[in-house]
């Protein structure tokens, strides 16, 4: 995902006078800017950490809706609304049948070591911001049993 397809839609949010929209986008805009700052990438910010930026978002506003009391209905469509419109720039993630087929094509050494720590060490750091953390896990854990 390109920052700028982020400002476009954004932009053309405003103009449709679509409120609760253009907020989410630029709350995402925002996260990604500072992310950006962070990372001293300012000017040129590349497409993955957009993309790690949009993860991270989306999995806040899943936690939002989850915590939300339910007698606050106001909150939690609210909350909805804005994970809804996350998820639409939000990278499609691996299965848990994709992540079994890589790891066992590409990190067959290293499982064959069954030592679950150093599978995980190795194995995020290729499939970061591609498959959800909790999935991963859960595939490492079945192939070292």
């Amino acid at each position: 995902m390109d920052i700028e397809i982020l400002r476009k839609d954004m932009v053309a949010a405003m103009k449709a006078k679509d409120k609760p929209r253009k907020e989410a986008i630029s709350s995402l805009v925002s996260a990604v800017k500072k992310a950006a700052i962070d990372e001293g990438c300012r000017d040129d910010i590349p497409s993955e950490m957009v993309d790690r930026v949009i993860l991270k978002e989306l999995k806040t506003a899943k936690e939002q809706i989850d915590t939300c009391p339910e007698s606050r209905t106001d909150l939690k469509e609210e909350y909805q609304f804005r994970y809804d419109v996350i998820s639409e720039y939000a990278p499609k993630l691996l299965s848990a049948e994709e992540v079994k087929a890589i790891l066992t094509e590409k990190f067959a050494d290293v499982i064959a070591t069954k030592n679950k720590g150093q599978i995980m060490k190795t194995v995020m750091a290729e499939l970061k911001g591609k498959a959800d953390g909790k999935v991963i896990n859960q595939v490492v854990a079945e192939l070292c049993k």
